[in-house]
């Protein structure tokens, strides 16, 4: 497969101290094959949309849309367990572990729109942790393939109790959808939220814990 790997990637790689484990590794890849027959219909649908690809605004258009849909879905070529198992380590903690406010971009499978927002994830380890920039990593695994929101709360749930096996995990998304802005209903204030739960935070007392820390500006 050609491909061309991103340097901004690898910097960020380096710069994290990061050596693959379990055969997972970050890197940002263009497939060039499929960019070159991306861009072909991107150029047939600009002229169907009635512009004249020609002009010299136009001239690499549908190349840099071709790139910009493999980077928007690249997702696919990640797989978020071993995104999780390239960082797990035995640590006996089991208190609440949240990182809020994870920046989602995402798009409709509906619409092919963008749909955007903010995800907060929990989990209560059960002799395993995971390394904290792992979850915004698996994420954005799920959210950068077209999506509907309940789909990628859920997944994101699964994947992290189906991986660490922890006491219970709790995942809250809240998203504005640009289908539902831009066209349709055109609701632009309107914001969607989507949550899921397991194990401990099954229980009042635990989840009214962990919405409570989600209101809460303790930095």
């Amino acid at each position: 497969m050609a491909s061309e790997i991103s340097k901004e990637m690898l910097l960020e790689n380096m710069m994290d101290d990061y050596e693959p484990q379990n055969g997972y590794q970050k890197v940002d890849r263009y497939n060039l094959e499929s960019i070159e027959k991306l861009a072909f219909h991107y150029k047939e649908i600009l002229t169907l949309i009635g512009e004249d690809v020609n002009r010299e605004g136009l001239h690499k258009t549908p190349e840099r849309v071709a790139k910009a849909m493999q980077f928007l879905t690249h997702g696919y070529d990640l797989d978020p367990e071993q995104i999780l198992l390239s960082a797990m380590f035995k640590e006996d903690y089991k208190q609440m572990v949240l990182v809020k406010n994870i920046e989602i971009y995402s798009m409709c499978e509906h619409h092919m729109i963008p749909f955007f927002g903010k995800a907060h994830v929990a989990y209560i380890p059960n002799g395993y942790i995971v390394g904290l920039s792992k979850l915004p990593r698996i994420v954005d695994a799920f959210a950068r393939r077209l999506q509907v929101q309940e789909r990628l709360t859920t997944q994101i749930k699964d994947c992290i109790q189906q991986t660490l096996k922890p006491l219970g995990v709790a995942v809250v998304i809240e998203a504005q959808h640009m289908c539902m802005s831009m066209r349709g209903i055109q609701k632009q204030n309107s914001v969607t939220t989507t949550s899921d739960f397991t194990g401990a935070f099954l229980r009042e007392s635990t989840r009214a814990e962990f919405i409570h820390l989600l209101g809460q500006n303790l930095h």
